[in-house]
């Protein structure tokens, strides 16, 4: 069973967005880790905004696109303290690993096919 529906999923991923955006000042991260943040809150922005949900602006990318570039992303934040060198601060890891949990949950609570084959248009502005 999949709790999230389209419309609240992107709400998820706008707050991913921010979240994303605002940890490295609240959190007070080095020079890696905040690039790390920018560049994912960014890319999650533009993938959010350009798929086909309730909450998308250009709809160009088929929601189960969406899911499996959420997935990729979700695995690159859980791997990136690893990958980018800064595993040994606690706080950046730490932010790392929790948001990358959260985007797997978020993923795998989200059904990315639900209503798709069934409606022949896109979602237009009020989900209908």
């Amino acid at each position: 069973m999949k709790l999230l529906s389209a419309r609240h999923h992107g709400y998820v991923d706008y707050a991913v967005v921010v979240v994303l955006a605002l940890a490295p000042l609240a959190l007070r991260f080095e020079p890696a880790p905040t690039a790390v943040c920018y560049v994912a809150a960014v890319a999650h922005l533009v993938v959010t905004l350009l798929s086909d949900q309730p909450l998308g602006a250009a709809r160009k990318i088929p929601f189960s696109v969406h899911g499996a570039l959420e997935t990729s992303l979700a695995a690159v934040l859980l791997a990136s303290p690893w990958l980018f060198g800064f595993s040994a601060e606690i706080a950046s890891r730490t932010f790392f690993v929790v948001i990358g949990l959260a985007l797997v949950l978020a993923a795998l609570g989200t059904n990315y096919s639900a209503g798709a084959a069934s409606r022949q248009e896109r979602y237009d502005r009020y989900d209908r």
